[in-house]
C-alpha cells in the first residue's frame, strides 16, 4: 500500500490531527486532508471525524467516499479470478445460481479480507462514510421540510378552557403557536450521524416530530422496518392518530396482510461493501483497527421482519388500544385509532369501535359527578359490565331536567347496538331493549320515574316517547308506587298518576267489584312479607300486574287513585304510612282503626297544634274521607271502620289531649 508521496504529508495529517472537531471547517478538509496521498489514513481521518458544521462533515463524507472507491474494483476483480481464475467480476448471486458457487464466492471474499487487512479496512470504513452519507442527507431534509421549533423562543399562552376541550370546532379555537421554525432539526447533526437509526426513530417518535420520522421511514424503510412496532410504542399514547396516520400499519386487502411503508432510498444500487456477502465477509475477519460496533441485542428481541397478518394487525391496534385507555383513559384518542385502523382495512374491530364509541358517550357525553374524574375506563372493565351495569353508569348523574334526553341521546343508541349484536348472532330479542329499560325505571328513584313518565305521556308523538306501550306505562306505575317505602313524596307520586293513560271502561258492575275486591286483597298478601318471603320489590309488582288485562289496570288505576289521596291526607295528619300500606290493610280491621287512632291523638301534637274549632273540623273532615262511607269506600285507609266508628276515634282522641279551643 501507498504512503504519503509529498513530503509536507506528515506536517499536513500533524496540522490535521491537532484539530479539535469544533475547529474543522470545510477550508481545514481543502487544505489539508485533500493533499495526503495515503490510502489507509485519510478514509479513517474521515470517519474519525464527527461535525456539526454542515459543509465540512459533507466534503469529508465526499472525500472518504472517493478516496475508497479504488479498494471495491480491487476487491472485486481478486476475488472473482479466486473463484473462476478468469476475467470474470464478482457478481451478486442470481436466481439459479448454484450454492456451491455462491459458497465459493464467500470463501473467496473471507480469505482475500483475511490475507488484505488495509483493504478489508478500506472496505468497512466505505460502508460507514456511506451510511453517514445518507444519514447526512436525511437530515439536512429534515431541516428543510420538517423544521422544528427551537424551544428558545417563548411560546405564547394557550386558553387552557380550549386546550381541554376535545370537541371544539377547529374554527373557534384559537390558533396554537408555530410548531416549527426553518433550519432547526430535533437532533444535532452530529448525534444523528452516530446514532442507529433505530434509536433516532424512537427519539423522534417519542418527541411527536412525526414529518422528521417521515422522512427518516421514506429514506431508511429497509432499516427501520423490522424495528416498526417499537418504534411505533415510543409515541405517546396521549397522541391521536390522525397526528401520526401515515405511519400506522394499513391492511393490503389483496394479500390481506401489513403493506409496508413507500420508500425512496438516497442510492437506487447498493455499493459492493454493503451486499451481504461482503457485509458477512467482513464481520468474520474482523478488521483490527476500525472494530464493528457492538449491537443492541434488545433491538434483535423485538424485531418484526415479516408483514403481519389481518388478525395480527387488529390484535396490535388492541393492544395500542389498551395502552391508551390505560395510561391516560383518553377513550376519544383510542376510539379515534380503532377509526383510522378500520380506514386502513384492518379487520375484526368492528365489536371494539362500537364498545369505545359507547364508552366515550359514557365518559364525555354523560353528566358527570365529582368523583368522575378518578374513574379509570378500560375496554377490560367495560366489557365486564352488564348492560344493566351499563345503563346505570350513563344516568346516575343524571337529573329531573336531564333524565329524557339522556335516555334518548345516551341509553337508546346502547340498546339499539345491543339488538344488532343479537341479531347478528342469531339471537334476535324484540323485548331485550324495554326489558332492560322498564329495569332502570324499575329501580330508579321517584322523582326520575316522575320525569320519565312525563316525557312518556300517551299524547306526545310515538317516536318521542320514552314508554310508549300505555299499558306497560300503566304496570310500571303501580309497581313503582306501591313497591316505594317513600313517606313524603306525594306530590312527585301524583305526577307519576297524572301522567298515565285513561281508559274509558264500563261502569263498575257488582261482578267488576267483586273482582277488584279479589285484586286487591290479592296484592295485599303479595306486598306483606313473610317468615317465607322477603318484602316485595318494584320489580316482584311489575310480574304481578304483567298478566292484568287493560280493564283490570284501568280498575287498579282507579284504587290507586284512592290510596294517593289517602296517603296525602295522613302525611298531612303526621301519620304518614307507604301506599304498600293501604293494600295490606285492606281486609285488617285492627290495622285500620290502630291508625285511626294515631291520627285523631297525634294531631295535636304535631308542630301545627289545633288551637281552634276549624282546625278540629278539618281534622274530623278528612278521618270521614277515609272511611268505608264515601266515594270508593271499599278502598280508602279506614273503610273497614263505619262512620260512627271514625267519629268516636276522632272524639276520644280530642278528650285525651284536654285541649281547649275557641269556637
Amino acid at each position: 500500500m501507498s504512503t504519503a508521496t509529498t513530503s509536507s504529508a506528515p506536517d499536513l495529517a500533524s496540522q490535521w490531527a491537532a484539530l479539535s472537531d469544533a475547529d474543522v471547517s470545510l477550508g481545514n478538509v481543502e487544505e489539508l486532508l485533500k493533499h495526503i496521498q495515503d490510502e489507509l489514513w485519510v478514509p479513517a481521518a474521515c470517519a474519525d471525524r464527527i461535525l456539526d458544521d454542515v459543509a465540512a462533515q459533507q466534503a469529508l463524507l465526499d472525500l472518504g467516499v472517493e478516496r475508497t472507491t479504488a479498494v471495491v474494483e480491487r476487491v472485486r476483480k481478486a476475488t472473482a479470478q479466486a473463484v473462476s481464475g478468469g476475467d470474470e467480476e464478482l457478481e451478486s448471486p442470481v436466481e439459479g445460481t448454484e450454492d456451491s458457487s455462491q459458497r465459493a464466492r464467500h470463501a473467496a471474499l473471507a480469505s482475500y479480507f483475511a490475507e488484505a487487512s488495509t483493504d478489508a479496512q478500506l472496505c468497512r470504513i466505505r460502508a460507514l462514510l456511506l451510511e453517514r452519507l445518507d444519514k447526512l442527507n436525511t437530515w439536512i431534509q429534515i431541516c428543510r421540510e420538517a423544521p422544528v421549533s427551537s424551544g428558545n423562543e417563548e411560546e405564547e399562552p394557550i386558553d387552557e378552557e380550549w386546550e381541554d376541550d376535545p370537541w371544539a370546532d377547529e374554527s373557534d379555537a384559537p390558533e396554537r403557536p408555530a410548531a416549527s421554525k426553518p433550519g432547526e432539526a430535533p437532533v444535532p447533526l452530529s448525534a444523528f450521524l452516530t446514532a442507529s437509526l433505530v434509536e433516532t426513530a424512537c427519539l423522534l417518535a417519542s418527541q411527536e416530530y412525526f414529518a422528521a420520522l417521515g422522512i427518516l421511514y421514506q429514506r431508511h424503510g429497509d432499516t427501520l422496518w423490522p424495528f416498526r412496532f417499537s418504534i411505533l410504542d415510543c409515541i405517546p399514547e396521549y397522541v391521536y392518530a390522525s397526528e401520526y396516520k401515515d405511519l400506522l400499519p394499513s391492511c393490503d386487502m389483496g394479500t390481506g396482510t401489513e403493506q409496508r411503508l413507500p420508500t425512496q432510498l438516497w442510492r437506487e444500487d447498493t455499493d459492493f461493501v454493503e451486499t451481504p456477502e461482503c457485509a458477512q465477509a467482513l464481520e468474520e475477519c474482523r478488521p483490527p483497527l476500525l472494530p464493528l460496533p457492538v449491537e443492541d441485542e434488545t433491538w434483535k428481541q423485538r424485531i418484526t421482519p415479516k408483514p403481519l397478518s389481518s388478525s395480527d394487525l387488529s390484535a396490535w391496534y388492541l393492544h395500542r388500544v389498551d395502552d391508551i385507555l390505560l395510561s391516560t383513559g383518553m377513550v376519544d384518542a383510542a376510539l379515534a385509532l380503532v377509526q383510522h385502523a378500520a380506514s386502513q382495512g384492518v379487520t375484526a374491530l368492528d365489536e371494539a369501535g362500537e364498545e369505545l364509541s359507547l364508552m366515550a358517550r359514557l365518559v364525555y357525553d354523560a353528566p358527570q359527578g365529582g368523583d368522575s374524574a378518578a374513574q379509570d375506563w378500560s375496554l377490560e372493565r367495560w366489557r365486564s359490565m352488564t348492560p344493566s351495569d351499563v345503563i346505570r353508569a350513563y344516568l346516575v348523574y343524571s337529573t329531573e331536567t336531564s333524565i329524557a334526553q339522556d335516555i334518548h341521546t345516551l341509553v337508546m343508541p346502547y340498546l339499539f347496538v345491543l339488538e344488532s349484536r343479537a341479531e347478528r348472532a342469531g339471537q334476535s330479542d324484540p323485548s331485550l331493549s324495554t326489558r332492560l329499560l322498564y329495569e332502570y325505571i324499575l329501580n330508579a328513584r321517584l322523582d326520575i320515574v316522575a320525569a320519565i313518565f312525563e316525557a312518556s305521556k300517551p299524547i306526545l308523538p310515538a317516536a318521542q316517547r320514552i314508554i310508549r306501550d300505555d299499558e306497560d306505562m300503566a304496570r310500571l306505575a303501580l309497581a313503582c308506587l306501591y313497591g316505594s317505602e317513600s313517606l313524603d313524596e306525594w306530590p312527585t307520586m301524583s305526577r307519576i298518576f297524572e301522567c298515565l293513560p285513561a281508559w274509558p271502561t264500563p261502569e263498575e258492575s257488582e261482578d267488576d267489584a267483586d273482582e277488584t275486591d279479589t285484586t286487591i286483597a290479592s296484592l295485599g298478601d303479595f306486598v306483606t312479607p313473610s317468615t317465607t318471603k322477603t318484602q316485595a320489590t318494584p320489580a316482584d309488582l311489575f310480574l304481578f300486574f304483567k298478566p292484568l288485562p287493560t280493564t283490570s289496570l284501568s280498575r287498579a288505576l282507579d284504587v290507586l287513585d284512592v290510596h294517593l289521596e289517602s296517603g296525602e291526607i295522613l302525611s298531612r295528619w303526621s301519620v304518614p304510612a307507604p301506599l304498600r300500606w293501604f293494600l295490606r290493610s285492606n281486609s285488617n280491621i285492627g290495622e285500620q282503626r290502630s291508625r285511626a287512632n294515631r291520627m285523631a291523638r297525634r294531631a295535636n301534637a304535631s308542630d301545627d297544634k289545633l288551637v281552634t274549632q276549624e282546625d278540629w273540623e278539618w281534622l274530623l273532615e278528612d278521618m270521614l274521607k277515609l272511611s268505608g262511607s264515601g266515594e270508593g269506600a271499599s278502598r280508602s285507609a279506614f273503610c273497614l271502620l263505619s262512620r260512627d266508628d271514625v267519629i268516636r276515634t276522632f272524639f276520644s282522641g280530642l278528650l285525651s289531649t284536654g285541649s281547649k279551643f275557641t269556637a
